[in-house]
């Protein structure tokens, strides 16, 4: 956003030590809506983008539709919208009424727990259970055995994830490649980005706990013309229609997680906003001027955007501090960030401490690089993520390993 020529000032709220170096950061909650809306006013600012999801699934865009903000353009979708996120059981029942293909499920709820034991008893195994709400990337588990299952149904439904799993969503296993599919929309038209795939797990080779995501490529070398064209034919173009059939208000990005089985793609989620570590491929790889996407998408002109493609591929790896994704210090002092050299440095749990650099979440940093393959990207990515060092950090070097 910081690059191009239409923005001539760029605040974040809250932002981080990278973000600083883009724009000016704002020390604002964006679940503080009253906050966002007062700076808004008295920056006159005209646009504003909404990154994460829980001011969208709380309904920041209905916010600004107040009289007051009328000329501030609002880059995200409505509360209702944004439900696709929001609630596994929302999207759910949109999938089967678009008839978007997907995993087969039921959903109980806490007054419901002997029904779901039991109908975990009649499954085949691996099963997957989802928290219906918002838990921050971990509350999908996959369980090898109906006694696992059955024990984490009654956990979930008991409040482990809090509100967020007061439904939980039981659903068939599928078992094939992921990959990820970004879609800009205005709510009747829409642009597709570049594809990516992401890695979740802790551990090399795919093992260990879910994360929010420790590294992406983009492009997929399995994703080619014929797909991409199921991938729109049955998923894309039916979620668009689905939007505008139930009169959803939708201007913002549609992330579609996929799996690939038998050679037929299947919706896993969708997520309303951009997703992270893919945005940090898929961004890199977009040529065209972000700014002037986003007023496409505000001016309901995104089906006639054209989206133009770096032709190299582009590798992130995610820098994790040690203990992640279960408990973990802050604070610690981060070195050789300024040593490392041909890669994008996008910060996520970094702050400044006084004139210090410092851990201040799990994800701390996602280095990017471009090469003519993805292996080539990725092994500057690796390079770099050697260089920087902080104590307790944790890298996977694997990222495309199944490629």
């Amino acid at each position: 956003m910081s690059q191009s020529p239409l923005c001539d000032q760029l605040f974040i709220a809250p932002g981080n030590a990278g973000t600083a170096s883009c724009g000016t950061n704002v020390p604002l909650s964006p679940n503080d809506f009253e906050a966002v809306g007062a700076f808004v006013q008295q920056e006159g600012i005209k646009m504003l983008v909404v990154g994460p999801e829980e001011p969208l699934v709380r309904g920041i865009y209905d916010y600004f539709q107040q009289e007051a903000f009328q000329d501030v353009a609002v880059i995200g979708p409505s509360g209702p919208a944004a439900q696709l996120e929001g609630s596994k059981a929302f999207a759910k029942t949109f999938m089967d009424e678009f008839g978007i293909p997907t995993a087969s499920y039921r959903e109980f709820t806490a007054d419901q727990v002997d029904e779901g034991v039991a109908y975990l008893a009649t499954q085949p195994t691996p099963i997957v259970l989802k928290a219906d709400g918002l838990a921050a990337g971990k509350g999908v588990l996959i369980c090898q055995s109906v006694a696992e299952a059955q024990a984490e149904l009654k956990e979930m439904l008991g409040g482990k994830f809090g509100a967020a799993s007061a439904r939980v969503v039981i659903e068939e296993f599928l078992d094939g490649i992921e990959f990820s599919v970004f879609v800009a929309t205005d709510g009747k038209g829409y642009a597709v980005l570049p594809v990516a795939k992401d890695y979740k797990r802790i551990g090399e080779g795919d093992t260990g706990l879910n994360t929010g995501g420790m590294g992406s490529i983009s492009p997929v070398s399995f994703v080619d013309d014929a797909l991409m064209q199921k991938v729109e034919d049955l998923i894309i173009k039916p979620t668009i229609e689905g939007i505008q059939s139930r009169q959803l208000i939708y201007k913002g990005f549609v992330f579609i997680g996929l799996i690939l089985v038998k050679g037929e793609p299947y919706v896993i989620e969708y997520n309303c906003r951009m997703g992270d570590p893919e945005t940090e491929v898929v961004f890199p790889r977009l040529q065209s001027d972000l700014v002037s996407l986003l007023q496409a998408i505000d001016e309901n002109k995104i089906g006639q955007f054209e989206i133009e493609k770096d032709p190299r591929a582009a590798a992130a790896v995610i820098v994790v501090s040690g203990g992640y994704p279960g408990a973990y210090e802050k604070g610690k002092a981060i070195r050789g960030v300024e040593e490392t050299e041909g890669s994008l440095i996008f910060h996520a749990g970094t702050k400044m401490d006084g004139d210090e650099l410092v851990t201040n979440g799990g994800r701390v940093i996602a280095i990017t690089s471009y090469g003519d393959d993805f292996q080539a990207a990725l092994a500057i990515s690796n390079k770099n993520a050697e260089v920087i060092q902080f104590e307790g950090k944790n890298f996977r070097k694997d990222i495309g390993f199944d490629l």
